[in-house]
């Protein structure tokens, strides 16, 4: 049901209205089937890092377990995660690749750690302030060796 009288509505009108519609529902049929892509995209990606999450995951328990001489129960009371769980996923790694793990644990640890550059300021920004100048620094009195016998 019509608000507008039909004799008020030229032919050449209703021809724009219904391109108009048609042109609304070919949008609304791109943007759905450009979503489903970007949706099955992002689903892959992180099926994707999943699985990467869990293998590093199973690695990680089968190198914990090598350090600690497959003594799971006390890797479990250390991580409070059940001995079973543990060894169920160190059981598929190979020993030859937790030993690889292991290794470059050990030279990540053996590294210096990396030095911190301090930020940038950015053009335009106020210049940062100096706590030193900000508040008087409080001053400790000589230690002049004797106890204090308060």
């Amino acid at each position: 049901m019509s608000t507008i009288p039909a004799g008020s509505v030229s032919a050449g009108e209703l021809r724009r209205r219904v391109r108009a519609v048609e042109a609304l529902q070919a949008k609304v049929r791109e943007m759905a089937a450009a979503n489903v892509l970007t949706t099955r995209e992002a689903a892959v990606k992180a099926a994707r890092a999943k699985d990467e999450a869990d293998i590093a995951a199973r690695e990680a328990a089968a190198v914990v377990l090598r350090l600690f001489d497959n003594d799971a129960g006390l890797v479990a009371d250390l991580l409070g995660v059940p001995a079973e769980e543990l060894e169920r996923e160190a059981k598929p790694v190979t020993a030859a690749r937790a030993k690889e793990v292991t290794e470059s644990l050990r030279a990540r640890a053996e590294r210096p750690p990396r030095s911190r550059r301090a930020p940038r300021p950015r053009a335009g920004a106020s210049p940062p302030s100096h706590p030193a100048f900000d508040a008087p620094t409080p001053v400790s009195p000589p230690d002049d060796g004797r106890a204090d016998a308060a």
